[in-house]
C-alpha cells in the first residue's frame, strides 16, 4: 500500500441543504440541527449551525442594493439551505433555484420543507421533468435548468418571480451557461430581478461581468479537517468495451480495505462513472462487506435516493454507497468519512465526421477528484482512497470542460434561436459556442425546419422548442403521431430520452407490463408527451417509424456481422438486435474491441423495420450512375442506394458515366487513381513552396485543395476520360499550371527554379521537399562544380536556403552546407587536404570562391 498522505481539505463537496435524512434527525456527527417550525426568515435567523449563515448580511444587502451576487462558497458550507431563504427576504415574489438534476431539486426543497416543518410545496417545492409539487402559496422553487429555459422562452419576463439563483454554475453544464446568457438579458428589461451564481469554485470577476456590473461577491471560508489521501493504482481503466472489468474489481477490492480502515466508524462513499459501473461494484460489495450497500444513481426511484443520502440511524449498520458524480457537489450524503474515488467520469462528445454524439466515459478533472476527496472530510477527519497514482492525479485537466464545448448542440440553438439570438449573438455567455459545431447542428435544425436560413427560428421550430425532448425528436414526436398513434410515438420518444437500450420494441413492451425500476418514470414521461401531440390513431406502423423520422441517417442493412448505416458509419449490434436485416437505430456510440467487432462503434439501442419501412428516409433515396476504376479503367454501375447502403446496382457501359461520375471517382481514389509524372511532382512541390513561404494568390496544392477545385483545373482531361473510359493517362503537369496565378507565374522559374546553374556551367536539378512537408530544398552537386561561387544562392526573394551535398569527383558524399561562405573559410581546408591525394588529377585550389574558370571541372553526364 503507498504511504499515505495528509493535508487540510480545502474542498469540502457537498451541502447538508442538500440531505434530507438530517432533517429527520437520522444524521451523524456535525451539520445543522433539525428544526421542528420554523419560518423561512426564521430559518435564516437560527442558522441551523450553518457556516453559511456567516454571510447572511453581505448576500442580502447585495441583492437589495444591487439586484445580482456572486457567492463563492465551499461545499458543506450550507449555501443552498441557508441563501434561497435570505434572497426571499430580500426580493417580492417567488425565488427560483436550479439544480443541474432532479435528485438534487427534490432534495433541496425536501429539506427547506423539513426544516421549517411544513409539507413539501407549502414553502418550498420543486419541478423537475414530469413532476411538480408546488402550491401557489411557496416562496422558494427548486428546477433543473431545462426546465427553467422553456418557461423563459413562454414568459420571457418570468412574472412572479423575484430572484433566480443558480446553483452548482461550476459544473458548466450547457442549460446553465446558457441561462446565465439570457438572465443577463432579462435583467436589462426587469431591473427588480435579482440574479445569483452560486458556486463551490467560481471566477467571481468573470461571473459577475456576465451578470452584469455590478455584482458583488459574497462568501465563506469552509470547514477545514484534516485529510488523508491515498493513491492505490490497479489496472488500466479502459477496454474496447468501455470500464474494464478488472479495473471494477480492483476498485471493488480498495473498497473493502478503505471500509476496514474507515475513521470513527463513518460510512463510505465510492465513486464510479455511470450507473452500469455502480450496480456492479455495488453488487460484489454486498457480498463481501457487514454493510448496507446502496446504490446512488438517477436512474432509481427517489425513496432509493433518500434513503441514500440519509444518514445512519442509531443501531443501523455501517453504509457504503456506491455513487455517480451526483454525490459531487450535487448531493450530500450523510456521515460519510471515506471516499474511494475510481477518477473517472461520464462527459458528453460527439463525432461529427460520423454522425454520433453521447456520454464517454474519461478521466475526471482534478477539481472534480477535489471535490469527491472532500465527500470524506465535511463531518471530521477522513480519507481517500484514489484508484491511481499520484502522477496521474498531478495530470488531470484542472477544470471540467464546458459541455457547450462538446456536446451536441441542437436543443442549445433552437432556445437561443426562439429566445431571438441565433447562435447566441450579442449573449454574454460564459464560453463561445463552437464555430463547426454551430454549423453542424443548424443545418440539422434547417433540416427539422425548426430555423430558417439566417438561423431564426420557424413557427413550428417555436412550437418544437417547448417540448421537452431534443429537436430531433420533438419533430419525431409530431410527425410519426398520425403513423403509429400518439400514444405510442410519445412512448418511443420517452424510452430514447430515458435512455432505454436494446430493442426499443421489446423494451417498451416490458415497461408497459411495469416492474422494472425505469417503468414508473416512463410511463410519467410518455403521458406528459402524449398531452403536447394532437390525439391520432395512427395507421398501424411500428415504433421503428419514429426513430427513422428522428434519424434517418441511421437507418442501417445487415452486411456481414455488422450494419451499414446510411450515413456510412459500420456498427456492431448487440444480441438482442443483431441478425434482423434491417434496423432503425435510436443511438449509436464510439467503441473499441470485440463488442465493436472492428468497426469502432456499437449499436445501443434500435428497433428492427423492413425494407419498406427503411425507405421513410426517402431523400436518401438516390438512382444514379456510378464509376469505380478496375485494373486502370473506369467501370460504370447504375447504383440505388439509401445514402451509403446499396440497394440495387446493375453494371451499364462505361459512356454513361458523365463527368460528375468520373469525379466522384477522382475525389473517392484522390489522385493515387491517375498517378503523378515526374514533371507534375516536380512543379507541385516548386509550387507548394511558394505557396508556403511566400503566400499571397500562390494556390495550396495540397490533396483536399486541389481536389475541391477540380473544375477550375482538371476539367477537360475529366471529360475526356468520360468519353475513354481510362484515367491513367493524364499526365497533371499541364493541368496544374492552369492554377498559376497571373502575372505571378511568370516569376515562377526565378523564385523557385526547377533547376540551378554552378559555375561550372552545369544546370544541377534542385530537389524540393513533398508537397506536405517543410523540409529543405537540396542540390546536389560535384565539389569542384562550386569554384568560384562565393556565396549560397537563396530563393523565394531570398527567403529561402539552398542546402548544398558536395560530392567527390567519383560522386561520394563529401560534405553538407547551407552556407558555402562558412565551408570555404573552414571544413573545405580538412578536405582539399584528404582529397587531393586520392584525386590528384582534379582541381583542389586554397582559394576555391575565386578560383579562376581554368580550374572548374566540367560535368560528365
Amino acid at each position: 500500500m503507498s504511504p499515505g498522505r495528509t493535508r487540510p481539505a480545502v474542498d469540502h463537496l457537498g451541502d447538508p441543504a442538500y440531505h434530507p435524512g438530517m432533517a429527520r434527525g437520522t444524521g451523524t456527527g456535525g451539520g445543522p440541527r433539525p428544526a421542528s417550525a420554523l419560518t423561512l426568515a426564521g430559518l435564516v435567523e437560527d442558522g441551523c449551525g450553518l457556516p453559511f449563515a456567516a454571510a447572511t448580511a453581505d448576500l442580502r444587502r447585495a441583492v437589495a442594493e444591487h439586484r445580482a451576487a456572486v457567492v463563492e462558497a465551499p461545499p458543506g458550507t450550507g449555501k443552498t439551505t441557508l441563501a434561497p431563504p435570505i434572497v426571499s427576504g430580500a426580493v417580492d415574489g417567488r425565488v427560483v433555484v436550479t439544480q443541474p438534476r432532479r435528485v438534487a431539486a427534490r432534495a433541496a426543497a425536501r429539506r427547506i420543507a423539513a426544516l421549517t416543518g411544513t409539507r413539501l410545496g407549502e414553502l418550498a417545492g420543486f419541478t423537475v421533468r414530469g413532476e411538480r409539487v408546488l402550491e401557489p402559496s411557496a416562496r422558494i422553487e427548486m428546477v433543473t435548468p431545462g426546465v427553467l429555459l422553456r418557461r423563459l422562452l413562454r414568459d420571457p419576463g418570468l412574472d412572479g418571480v423575484g430572484a433566480v439563483i443558480l446553483d452548482e454554475v461550476h459544473e458548466r453544464g450547457l442549460d446553465t451557461d446558457l441561462l446565465i446568457g439570457l438572465l443577463g438579458e432579462v435583467r436589462e428589461l426587469r431591473d427588480d430581478l435579482a440574479v445569483v451564481a452560486m458556486s463551490a469554485t467560481a471566477d467571481a470577476a468573470g461571473l459577475a461581468a456576465l451578470l452584469g456590473d455590478p455584482a458583488p461577491a459574497v462568501g465563506v471560508p469552509g470547514v477545514l479537517h484534516q485529510l488523508t489521501e491515498r493513491y492505490e493504482p490497479g489496472p488500466l481503466p479502459f477496454d474496447g468495451a468501455g470500464v474494464a472489468r478488472g479495473f471494477l474489481t480492483h476498485v471493488a477490492d480498495i473498497a473493502v480495505r478503505a471500509f476496514a480502515d474507515r475513521p470513527d466508524d463513518g460510512d463510505l462513499l465510492v465513486f464510479l462513472p455511470g450507473a452500469r459501473e455502480v450496480s456492479a461494484v455495488a453488487e460484489t460489495l454486498r457480498s463481501r462487506l457487514p454493510a448496507e450497500v446502496l446504490e446512488l444513481h438517477g436512474r432509481i426511484g427517489p425513496r432509493e435516493q433518500d434513503r441514500a443520502m440519509a444518514g445512519r440511524g442509531r443501531g443501523d449498520r455501517p453504509r457504503v454507497v456506491v455513487s455517480t458524480n451526483l454525490a459531487e457537489s450535487s448531493v450530500t450524503v450523510a456521515g460519510v468519512r471515506a471516499v474511494v474515488d475510481a477518477g473517472l467520469s461520464r462527459e458528453p462528445r460527439r463525432d461529427s465526421a460520423r454522425g454520433m454524439s453521447g456520454l464517454v466515459t474519461v478521466r475526471c478533472a482534478r477539481s472534480s477528484a477535489d471535490q469527491r476527496a472532500g465527500r470524506a472530510a465535511r463531518q471530521g477527519p477522513g480519507t481517500v482512497w484514489r484508484c491511481y497514482d499520484e502522477p496521474t492525479y498531478r495530470g488531470l485537466r484542472a477544470q471540467v470542460t464546458p459541455e457547450s464545448q462538446t456536446a451536441d448542440l441542437t436543443g442549445a440553438l433552437l432556445t437561443l434561436a426562439a429566445w431571438g439570438a441565433p447562435r447566441g449573438e450579442g449573449l454574454r455567455l460564459p464560453s463561445a459556442l463552437p464555430d463547426g459545431s454551430v454549423a453542424d447542428d443548424e443545418n440539422v435544425l434547417r433540416w427539422l425546419g425548426a430555423v430558417d436560413a439566417e438561423g431564426r427560428v420557424t413557427g413550428p421550430g417555436r412550437r418544437l422548442a417547448l417540448i421537452p425532448a431534443s429537436p430531433r425528436w420533438a419533430r419525431a414526436l409530431v410527425d410519426s403521431a398520425p403513423r403509429v398513434g400518439s400514444r405510442a410515438a410519445a412512448e418511443a420518444v420517452a424510452a430514447v430520452e430515458l435512455g432505454i437500450a436494446g430493442d426499443l420494441g421489446r423494451e417498451i413492451a416490458a415497461l408497459r407490463r411495469g416492474g422494472s425500476p425505469d417503468a414508473r418514470r416512463w410511463r410519467s414521461e410518455a403521458h406528459r408527451l402524449e398531452r403536447l401531440i394532437p390525439a391520432a390513431e395512427g395507421k398501424g406502423e411500428r415504433i421503428g417509424a419514429v426513430l427513422l423520422l428522428a434519424f434517418p441517417e441511421r437507418v442501417a442493412r445487415l452486411t456481414g456481422d455488422t450494419y451499414l448505416l446510411a450515413s456510412g458509419t459500420r456498427a456492431a449490434a448487440p444480441p438482442d438486435l443483431a441478425g434482423h436485416d434491417w434496423l432503425a437505430v435510436a443511438e449509436v456510440t464510439r467503441a473499441g474491441g470485440s463488442t465493436a467487432a472492428g468497426t469502432g462503434a456499437v449499436i445501443r439501442s434500435g428497433a428492427p423495420v423492413d425494407e419498406a419501412t427503411a425507405r421513410i428516409a426517402g431523400h436518401l433515396l438516390t438512382d444514379e450512375v456510378r464509376g469505380s476504376l478496375v485494373d486502370g479503367r473506369l467501370r460504370a454501375r447504375r447504383v440505388t442506394a439509401l445514402g451509403a447502403i446499396e440497394l440495387t446496382s446493375t453494371p451499364v457501359p462505361a459512356r454513361e458515366l458523365g463527368v460528375d461520375a468520373v469525379r466522384d471517382v477522382v475525389e473517392a481514389g484522390g489522385f493515387g487513381v491517375i498517378g503523378w509524372s515526374p514533371a507534375a511532382d516536380v512543379l507541385r512541390r516548386r509550387m507548394a513552396l511558394l505557396h508556403r513561404v511566400v503566400g499571397g494568390r500562390w494556390p495550396d496544392v495540397g490533396d483536399e485543395a486541389l481536389l475541391s477545385r477540380l473544375d477550375e483545373w482538371l476539367a477537360p482531361e475529366l471529360s475526356a476520360a468520360a468519353d475513354t473510359g481510362r484515367l491513367s493517362g493524364i499526365d497533371l503537369a499541364s493541368p496544374l499550371r492552369r492554377l498559376l496565378p497571373w502575372p505571378e507565374a511568370g516569376r515562377l522559374d526565378e523564385l523557385a527554379p526547377e533547376r540551378l546553374q554552378v559555375p561550372s556551367g552545369s544546370r544541377i536539378r534542385l530537389d524540393y521537399p513533398p508537397h506536405d512537408e517543410n523540409g529543405p530544398v537540396v542540390v546536389a552537386v560535384k565539389l569542384q562544380e562550386c569554384f568560384g561561387l562565393a556565396d549560397s544562392p537563396r530563393l523565394a526573394d531570398g527567403a529561402v536556403d539552398v542546402v548544398f551535398h558536395l560530392l567527390s569527383p567519383a560522386g561520394r558524399p563529401l560534405a553538407v552546407t547551407g552556407d558555402l561562405a562558412s565551408f570555404w573559410a573552414g571544413p573545405y581546408g580538412q578536405v582539399r587536404s584528404e582529397m587531393r591525394g586520392r584525386y590528384p588529377k582534379h582541381p583542389w585550389p586554397e582559394d576555391p570562391w575565386t578560383a579562376p574558370a581554368t580550374a572548374r571541372t566540367k560535368r560528365r553526364s
